[in-house]
């Protein structure tokens, strides 16, 4: 974390790339797109695709642009955000798996991923909410 002091008070910044969630979504959305990439089904199938990519990107952005937020409150709405994406993201992969796109230990690995990146969202939630 770092302080800044702007208009005579103090204001917690922090260094996202620090943040364990934020490497871990990254992470997350960097598999994502090599699963995309390997997958014909995915590939050919437009609407699934894009709706993967853009939950992966939205769960890394949301923890990145809560970073630079000034208020308890602002952290708060955005790590919901990326924690809404996660569950999109889980979705998706489920139902991936479904219309058999994808192998269910594929699936599981991932959906492991998104579970781990949800216990770290809800425990920065629960430490922000503390103050």
């Amino acid at each position: 974390m770092i302080e800044n002091i702007l208009f005579g008070t103090i204001t917690k910044m922090w260094n996202v790339e620090d943040l364990k969630v934020w490497n871990s979504s990254i992470k997350l959305a960097k598999n994502i797109y090599f699963l995309i990439k390997d997958n014909p089904n995915i590939q050919r199938d437009f609407w699934l695709k894009e709706q993967l990519q853009k939950s992966a990107i939205s769960v890394a952005s949301n923890i990145a642009e809560w970073c630079n937020r000034w208020t308890d409150k602002e952290f708060i709405r955005f790590l919901y955000i990326a924690r809404w994406s996660c569950s999109e993201l889980k979705t998706q992969l489920i139902i991936s798996k479904e219309i058999a796109y994808i192998e269910k230990t594929i699936c599981d690995k991932l959906c492991a991923d998104i579970d781990n990146i949800n216990k770290m969202i809800n425990g920065l939630i629960q430490k922000l909410s503390k103050h």
